[in-house]
Formats: structure tokens, C-alpha cells, sequence
């Protein structure tokens, strides 16, 4: 049987998102990333166009890397001491895009204050001209203070600020209407209340074509099956046409990778997993690559040999995805 006689038809498509903005568009970034636009189940080209290329962020801290492993810290080097010096060094290594996160303002990391979190923001704006994702501590009242600064601080660069949650989510749905920014939408691995959160964004005036969903994400052997699952339900969704499940996905994977023990430990407390400097990234490496297979849209990540891997599993997929194509 040939393989195109397998195809599913479908009748809807994952929602193009575009990141970042050049000067003709009011902002400061050399160029975009645009993701989304699959009309397909992920890279099975021959039902349908496979969208756009999977992007990679790279994690930026701006305080409290001492929560980093130090065989991922010395990767970076001396750049680590200053969020703009690491966001170049984040784009030397082939970042699409930037992904900061505001640890400095957590409340046990610094508590850095709104007006120094927007000039982190700015700082990194300035130092490189690809777009950026930008993120609280994740500690609620804190990031209701910081990111609507931070918003202001990038307004006109088209940024993806993040995240909603069901509970919290008005402050920033604000900022990023009156700035002109995209949202990171989290749920707790539910495609139900992942609906929700996009239902409560738009109710209050957010674009539903303008989320990004974060169901969260978990490394291997820590629950990536699981996380698989609902990303394909996701996906089946989306592509029978429910718009509150269109969005393209992005998954957390160095933050997730890095905190496995597997990743971390000596050899000597896990004999015959091989060498510790190759196991951690390989592990974020499986972890990005099994992530892509489910259709993630961006991929979060930090070691550099992760980073080049991944995209070149990228390459291939997209290589792939061409000779397969209807």
C-alpha cells in the first residue's frame, strides 16, 4: 500500500503566529519568526502542509543561576553574569528567538523591582535584534507588578509575554493588548482548562490567533508520554476545528531536562549511564526531539549541544516533510 493512501483529510488548520518587529513595523528586530500554519498531523506532509519551521529559544536568566547545573553553566562562560551579555552569546549560538526570564524579580532571587526588570528588558532588546519571549518568576503578585513595566518597556517589538493561567490573568491580558505584545497561555496538562484559559483571554478582548500554549512539559522519563498525549489530542483537536485548540504550542524543555536526575548525577551514583558533561544534554536533546514529533512549535532550551542537535533533527524533519509533501 502506498502511504498517501493512508492520508487523513482535515479541516482546519494550527493558527500563524508571528513574533518580533522590524522598523517597517514599528519595531527594532533585524527579523521575525513567524510559527504555526500546520494542516497536517506533525511533519506527515502528504496530508497536508507541514507550516512553519519549529523555532528555537534559548533560556536567558537575569539573576539566580546558581539553580543551574555547573556543567551547563560552563557552557556560558563569564556571559551569565549579564542577562544582554548572555543574550548575545544565546544568538551566537543559533537562537530564533531569546527566551528571558525575570528570576531577579522573585521575591528569594533579589526582588528585583518593576523599573529594573523593564531595563533587563530593555538592555537585551538592545543587545540583540531577534524577537524575545519574556517571562515572570512565576510568583503571581510579583509578575502582576513586573510584567505590565516590562510590556511598556518593549512596546512596538511585538514580544511574547508569559504566562496566563486560569486563575491569573486579567493584569497581563491588559499590558499586552495596550502594548501590542503575544501571550504564553499555561495550564496544567488539561486540555480542558487549556481551553479555558483561551476562553477567559478572549472574553476580556485578547485574539485567540494572538496565544501561544503552554501546557507545561516534563523531561524524559518524568511524564514526556503523558505530555505527548495531549499535545497529539491537542493537535487532533485543532485540526477537526475547534479554534480554542489552534494555537501553536511551545514546550519548556531545558528548564525541565536540566532538573532529572539522570541529567545531573555522577557516574558514580548512576553507574553505566555514561559519561555526566554528555547525559544532560543528550537528555534535553531526546526530550526537544520527541517534543518536535508531537508538534511543538517552539522549543525552550539551554545547552548548546542540545541547541545544535535539535536543529538539526529540524532540518532533517523539514527535509523530510518536502519529499513527502501533497
Amino acid at each position: 500500500m502506498n502511504i498517501q493512501d493512508t492520508a487523513q483529510s482535515w479541516s482546519a488548520s494550527i493558527n500563524e503566529l508571528t513574533l518580533g518587529a522590524t522598523s517597517a513595523e514599528g519595531g527594532t528586530r533585524a527579523k521575525t519568526v513567524t510559527i504555526g500554519g500546520g494542516k497536517c498531523i506533525p511533519w506527515l506532509a502528504y496530508e497536508g502542509s507541514v507550516g512553519h519551521r519549529p523555532a528555537i529559544a534559548v533560556e536567558v536568566w537575569d539573576a539566580g543561576m546558581g539553580a543551574w547545573p555547573a556543567a551547563l553553566l560552563e557552557q556560558y562562560g563569564d556571559a551569565t553574569s549579564d542577562a544582554a551579555t548572555w543574550a548575545k552569546k544565546a544568538v551566537e549560538l543559533g537562537a530564533d528567538i531569546v527566551a528571558l526570564r525575570l528570576m531577579g524579580t522573585h521575591p528569594d532571587m533579589g526582588d528585583a523591582s518593576p523599573d529594573e526588570a523593564a531595563a533587563t528588558v530593555k538592555a537585551v532588546l538592545d543587545a540583540v535584534d531577534v524577537p524575545l519571549i519574556v517571562w515572570g518568576c512565576d510568583v503571581e503578585e510579583k509578575d502582576n507588578t513586573v510584567l505590565p513595566k516590562c510590556c511598556e518597556a518593549a512596546k512596538g517589538e511585538n514580544c511574547l509575554f508569559g504566562t496566563i493561567k486560569e486563575k491569573n490573568y486579567r493584569t497581563l491580558v491588559a499590558s499586552c493588548l495596550a502594548d501590542g505584545h503575544k501571550l504564553i497561555a499555561e495550564s496544567p496538562l488539561d486540555i480542558n482548562i487549556a481551553k479555558q484559559v483561551n476562553i477567559l483571554a478572549h472574553d476580556v478582548g485578547f485574539p485567540l490567533e494572538n496565544l501561544v500554549i503552554f501546557p507545561t512539559t516534563a523531561a524524559l522519563g518524568y511524564g514526556l508520554e503523558y505530555v505527548f498525549s495531549i499535545m497529539e489530542r491537542g493537535r487532533l483537536a485543532a485540526l477537526g476545528g475547534d479554534p480554542l485548540l489552534q494555537q501553536p504550542v511551545l514546550c519548556d524543555v531545558g528548564l525541565q531536562a536540566w532538573r532529572a536526575k539522570e541529567a545531573v548525577a555522577s557516574e558514580e551514583a548512576l553507574p553505566g549511564f555514561g559519561p555526566a558533561a554528555e547525559r544532560g544534554p543528550l537528555w534535553e536533546t531526546i526530550s526537544a526531539t520527541n517534543y518536535l514529533q508531537a508538534g511543538a512549535d517552539i522549543l525552550v532550551l539551554r545547552h548548546p549541544a542540545a541547541i545544535t542537535t535539535t536543529r538539526d533533527a529540524i532540518d532533517r524533519l523539514v527535509e523530510g516533510a518536502a519529499a513527502l509533501a501533497v
